[in-house]
């Protein structure tokens, strides 16, 4: 079976120079990094779990909602500014926790905290930019966390977290177990190589590979509750985001038992297959949550107008998670710049052109409409 392309753009990589000002979108930086990536770091970034039905549903979400701007506004001067958790964002933008980033360039944590710093956007990592802060640097780091097997490491991590500077604990509650991702598994990938990264061309090859490994019941956090988020809570001062909430009844529970905040996510469509598209689910998720805590989403986003039909159906900001890891293959820290001001740059434009000077006018179910065309 050949490469499938994640985008029809992806096509016309050879045709896009390779330089920082070559690429004019987000699909064209994810030409140019597949083309630099060896194919196991490509794969394990571009790739969800099993067919991918998932992966493919959270971008064509965004293809079967329509904006329906306003005119005759004065939009001369254009806010795209968010306040989350007494932050004052300049964009409603924040890098959503990847894993795998090593495949792609060494210390890359490190590498896209210092492009966060540059561009003033939220980075949310398990760990590694926290170095930036030891170093003075003015990084907005949220941790990511996928549970706790004690209430003891619970607080500790809380408030050594809380210590370090970070400013909200996200906790991923979806990660249950491996799921079973076939790119993966046909490519023979060992999951060491996330810390060690894949050779290069020019590097040695790789060690023999192993068997292709099925889907196996390789435990993460089985065993995860909603006391968890009461654990961390009582250890430290931090908002507590939990992360992966699809199911409008979830959204209800973890309000009540204490969260801040909610991401609307699916894992980007890495952990079970066949699951509904993040867009799709986020109407139902805001109007459980009822304005309590906010509500942020990820998935498929590729362009300024995503972020807008997001914040319109009641997203107070975006995840984007592959968009800067194609930046960072295709030319490293320049890159995740780039693509940060791109998407930005695409919002505010789409703000505008819908009519609407800053985000509270852009969060209006009237400005999208929801349509499903058959052929």
């Amino acid at each position: 079976m050949g490469w499938v392309a994640a985008s029809p753009l992806a096509a016309q990589a050879q045709e896009i120079p390779d330089n920082l000002d070559g690429p004019i979108n987000v699909h064209e930086f994810e030409a140019v990094s597949k083309r630099k990536l060896n194919r196991l770091a490509y794969d394990f970034i571009a790739g969800g779990v099993e067919d991918e039905k998932t992966l493919r549903a959270n971008i064509a979400a965004y293809e079967h909602v329509y904006l329906v701007p306003r005119v005759m506004r004065d939009v001369s001067q254009v806010d795209t500014s968010q306040t989350l958790y007494g932050q004052t964002l300049p964009s409603p933008i924040l890098i959503a926790p990847t894993g795998g980033k090593n495949l792609v360039i060494p210390n890359a944590d490190e590498i896209v905290g210092q492009a966060a710093v540059k561009t003033k956007t939220v980075m949310i990592s398990g760990g590694g930019a926290e170095r930036l802060l030891r170093n003075g640097e003015p990084l907005n780091w949220w941790t990511n966390v996928i549970g706790f097997r004690t209430k003891a490491i619970a607080q500790s991590f809380a408030k050594r977290t809380e210590d370090s500077g970070c400013k909200v604990i996200t906790i991923t509650v979806d990660n249950q177990y491996q799921s079973n991702r076939d790119r993966n598994n046909r490519n023979r990938f060992d999951y060491g190589y996330m810390q060690s990264g894949v050779p290069k061309p020019g590097d040695p090859p790789l060690p023999p590979r192993k068997p292709a490994k099925p889907a196996m019941w390789d435990p993460h956090t089985p065993s995860m509750t909603w006391e968890q988020i009461e654990w961390v809570k009582s250890a430290c001062k931090l908002p507590v985001v939990i992360k992966c909430i699809m199911a409008p009844e979830d959204a209800e529970l973890a309000v009540q038992r204490g969260a801040d905040g909610i991401v609307v996510s699916n894992h980007g469509g890495r952990q079970l297959d066949g699951v509904l598209a993040t867009l799709d689910a986020l109407p139902d998720v805001v109007q459980a949550v009822g304005g309590r805590v906010p509500v942020l989403m990820d998935g498929g986003i590729r362009r300024g107008n995503d972020i807008l039909k997001a914040i319109a159906l009641g997203a107070k900001a975006v995840l984007v998670g592959r968009a800067p890891l194609w930046g960072l293959g295709a030319f490293g820290q320049p890159g995740v710049e780039r693509v940060l001001e791109m998407l930005a740059a695409e919002f505010k434009l789409a703000l505008a052109l819908a009519g609407c000077k800053n985000l509270a006018e852009a969060n209006n179910p009237r400005l999208v409409r929801r349509l499903y065309r058959v052929g």
